[in-house]
């Protein structure tokens, strides 16, 4: 959606302070929504102006500047902290992921999962079962052949 310009807002808001229309009049006056008419009436009132505010639209991110110092000076000293733990100490209501995304910006490195001593070295599934075939490679049983017809062999 364009952005209204300030002469259209100034327009707006002179129209509705003249006090002989409502919200919905200005509105289809000047063919935008009452939503955008009582926005401009409310932004003027708190900020004072009505200059659009684009650079404060969106979703706030949950870790800023403090945080990325703090989480720098963590894991300076304490640089075998897992997600989970940075999450803790920083006392942080991101999810893992947000924390993985700043740590990767800011170039620093984490330890990837908590230390343990390997769960069983040894093998954990059989042997892989081979081709299946039972006969040496370019012999076959007798009575078979390479054809896959269901049709019967002709003798």
């Amino acid at each position: 959606m364009a952005t209204i310009s300030m002469d259209l807002r100034q327009r707006i808001l002179k129209a509705y302070d003249r006090g002989d229309t409502t919200r919905e009049q200005v509105a289809r006056r000047f063919e935008v929504s009452v939503g955008m008419v009582k926005k401009l009436i409310q932004q003027r009132r708190h900020a004072g102006d009505i200059a659009p505010r684009h650079h404060r639209s969106g979703r706030k991110p949950l870790i800023i500047d403090s945080h990325r110092r703090e989480l720098r000076l963590l894991l300076v000293k304490q640089p075998d902290l897992t997600l989970e733990e940075i999450r803790t100490r920083l006392g942080l209501g991101c999810t893992i992921q947000a924390i993985h995304y700043v740590l990767v910006d800011m170039g620093l490195t984490y330890k990837k999962r908590r230390s343990a001593p390997q769960n069983n070295p040894d093998r954990t599934s059989p042997a892989p079962a081979g081709s299946g075939a039972r006969f040496k490679k370019g012999s076959f049983p007798p009575d078979s052949s390479f054809s896959t017809s269901r049709r019967p062999k002709r003798t």
